[in-house]
Order: structure tokens, then sequence, then C-alpha cells
């Protein structure tokens, strides 16, 4: 296991005051979730939830989209590599994509004055001065807000790495991405358009060595046999249903770009890839409907959903999507047995204003994104507990009853703290949205990468 320095007061289950939050005067303060809201994990598990969803989204940082909401960690102001304090500004979910690589947060997070982010570049390659100073105006992120109101929103989940989705998405299955070595995969392969064993051949990742060098484009073919498995090997081991449900994507291989399991030599290769990836990602909501959910399932977006910073698009049905897939669930008979989880899978160059909780010998703890947990059995409000991808496969992991593969899923606490069957369970109330379930049904795929950094 990873040997981490503090660089800051300990996070876990404390309180912070809330900045800049005029923004959502019309939104009553959120209470805050106790660190161990939960009942103890051997009560909580098993005997109820019975379905975990993980919903990911894409390159937004917290301040980006909860910079006002009452009672979390946010901030209306940030500072620049100058010193200079300069105000959030208030936008609309289309953005420009921000340079978001190892060596982009390193510069970001300037040795935790996170003041960089100005240093960063931007759309055509220009330097991003005040333009990562931003933060979506709530009421274009209506579906995200309202799930947050009425269920948790975590102010403290930090990425695994300071790195782009390629890792993230690892992170998400396997809990780090050390291969074959004690050095860390990080950053995108060098061919961005063919994730993991698809890539043409010639094509390289990056590392990061144990005593922290960056070695661009020296490391192996993407396509792993990671030592300890992924959360497919536990749950192939248990005979615990599980399905990666992703989108389209214009190629030789359909589903290999902005496919986790693309990378993952066992599954490309072997029979799980036709029966256990799930194209399109629109088949979560048949499946629901036809009652054949799995126990654990990964959900991916199509680019025009994924709320990742698309230039010229004017639009991104994002938070319709995941309210389309959340009411899908809360209007079945899975609510009562089933946890779900949404996340953001990096900060996206995006200024936000917390330091990562501690520095690790893999390129972690990135920056926080945001989490919102969705279950019947939560206790409403904001969970000040640092959390980390991990704590999201630590939470599969305890309640189906799997074992650790013994990363960062054992140094991480499970978000089942979150978590307690015993409570009376919460009725739904569907989620509003500008789009129906029938617009994502009939949705022409995009058939693009929803991101390549």
């Amino acid at each position: 296991m990873a040997v981490f320095r503090c660089i800051g007061a300990a996070l876990a289950g404390a309180a912070f005051v809330l900045s800049g939050c005029s923004g959502g005067g019309a939104v009553s303060p959120a209470p805050q979730v106790p660190a161990h809201a939960g009942a103890d994990a051997g009560q909580r598990t098993g005997a109820q939830i019975q379905h975990v969803v993980i919903i990911i989204q894409e390159n937004r940082s917290f301040d980006d989209f909860f910079a006002t909401f009452p009672g979390a960690d946010g901030a209306t102001s940030g500072k620049m590599h100058n010193g200079q304090i300069v105000p959030l500004k208030k936008v609309g979910l289309a953005a420009l994509d921000v340079n978001h690589t190892y060596p982009t947060y390193l510069q970001d997070y300037d040795n935790g004055k996170m003041d960089g982010f100005d240093l960063a570049k931007y759309g055509t390659g220009q330097r991003a001065g005040k333009y990562p100073y931003q933060y979506v105006d709530p009421t274009k992120i209506q579906p995200y807000w309202a799930l947050a109101q009425q269920y948790v929103l975590a102010d403290r989940m930090f990425q695994t790495q300071g790195s782009g989705s390629f890792t993230a998405h690892q992170d998400l299955i396997a809990g780090a991405t050390v291969v074959d070595s004690s050095d860390s995969i990080v950053d995108d392969p060098s061919n961005s358009f063919a994730w993991g064993c698809d890539g043409k051949k010639g094509t390289v990742t990056s590392l990061i060595t144990t005593n922290g060098q960056y070695l661009f484009d020296e490391g192996p073919f993407p396509c792993f046999k990671y030592s300890s498995g992924t959360m497919r090997d536990l749950l192939d081991k248990k005979h615990v249903s599980w399905r990666y449900y992703t989108p389209h994507h214009r190629g030789n291989t359909d589903g290999a770009l902005w496919n986790g399991f693309d990378a993952i030599f066992n599954v490309r290769y072997g029979p799980e890839w036709t029966t256990n990836i799930s194209i399109p990602q629109t088949n979560i909501l048949n499946d629901i409907s036809n009652g054949k959910l799995p126990a654990v399932s990964w959900v991916i977006p199509d680019k025009l959903d994924s709320d990742h910073p698309n230039g010229l698009d004017k639009t991104d049905d994002g938070p319709s999507w995941v309210a389309t897939v959340v009411n899908a669930i809360g209007e079945s008979n899975y609510w009562d047995s089933t946890t779900i989880v949404i996340l953001w899978d990096d900060w996206g160059g995006f200024y936000d204003h917390v330091p990562p909780a501690f520095l690790d010998n893999a390129g972690g703890l990135g920056f926080r994104v945001p989490m919102i947990v969705v279950s019947p059995y939560v206790m409403p409000g904001v969970a000040h507990t640092q959390y980390e991808f991990g704590s999201v496969l630590k939470y599969v992991e305890e309640t189906f009853g799997l074992g650790s593969m013994g990363r960062t899923d054992q140094r991480a606490t499970s978000i089942g703290n979150l978590i307690n069957t015993q409570r009376h369970p919460l009725p739904f109330n569907p989620i509003p949205s500008l789009r129906s379930r029938k617009y994502f049904l009939t949705q022409p795929s995009s058939y693009e990468p929803v991101d390549t950094e």
C-alpha cells in the first residue's frame, strides 16, 4: 500500500465554513451528514441493498457545479498564480476544454496553494487565464441540485489520481493503475482515439515512478493484466452479476473507446466482452424495465450527455440523462434495493479551492469532484467525510461480500457510512428534467469519444 504524507489538517468527518453561498439563496441549507451516519457494515449490507449503480459523468470540479450549494464547502472566488483573487464567473453548462493532465494537475496544485489554474491551456491552446475560474449556474443543472437536495452531496470526494479520464475509469474498476511494477499508469495513451487493447500497434502510456518522476510515453501498451485483478474478478468469483453500459464508438471495434474494460486483457479477449459489456448505454433503461438490472452497473454516457466541455456545442443533456436513469430506478421495483452513485471522473481543469487530502506515490489524491449518493436509506444532507474513488469500490465489496483488491479500496473510507438500511426507506420523488426517457432511447448516438484526455 502506498505511503502518503499529509499536507493539511485531517479532513475526514470535519465540518467546514461555507464560503460564497449567495447564489444559492433559494435553497434552504442542507443538514450536515455525520461521518458515520450508517449502521455497522455487517448489519447494513446484504439484506436489502442488492444493486449498486455507478453513473460516471465527465470533467467537472466540485466548485464548478456546487460552488454555492448551501452547507457545502464551495467557493465563489479563487487565487491566481500572481496572488490575485478573482471572482468565479457564473456560466452555462457549455464550456471549452481545459487541459487536465498530470503535469497540469501539479501546476494547478502548486504545492498546495491551489493557485496555478490560470497557467493551464484551453480551447485551441491559449493560456487559460481567468477561464477556469467559473461555476455553472444552478438553474442550468437543476436535476443535479434536486438530487443533492433530496439525498447526499459529498463535498470531499477526491479523484484517485490527478490525471484525466483514461486512468480515472481504470481507478473506478481496478482501484489503482499499477501494472507489472510499482510504477503507475497516468494520463491517456499516446493514441488517445483507441483506448486499451484495441489501440494501434506502438501505442504507449505514461508513468509515475515510485519516486514521483513523470515518464511521458514510456509506459506499456494499454492492455493490462493487473496482478490483483479488477472488480470483475471479485464479482465473478462470488458469482455476482455485473454489466458495463457504454456508448457506441465509430471505429474498428464498437465500444472500444470510453470503455474501461477495453484495457483489461481478460475481458477484451474473453466471453464477457459480449455478455457484460452492454452497448449502447441506454440498454440500462431497458434492463430496468425488463427486470434484468445486474447487481453492479457502471454507466458511461454518450458524449452529448456527459457534461464534458464540448466547445461549439450549445447544449449538453447530461443532467437530464442522469435524471432519466435515476427516475427509471426510482419508479421501478428496484428502488428499495438500490444505491446509486453519481460522480464525475476528473476535475476537467476547472478551479477548485480545496487541496487534495494527501499525496501518495501514484499521482494522487487528485482534486475534488462532485459525488451524489442516492438511496432510500440515506440521511439527506451534505457529507464532509473524505472519500476517493476507492470508497465506491469498497462499498461494492462490502455489500456483496467480495473481499478486497488491496489497493485504494483498502485505504479508503467506504461510502457505506452513508447507507443505513435500518432506517425507514425514503419514498421516491421523480427528478424533474428537460428531457424524457423517450428522448434518450431515440437519440441518435454521436459515435464520438466522450473525452480524449
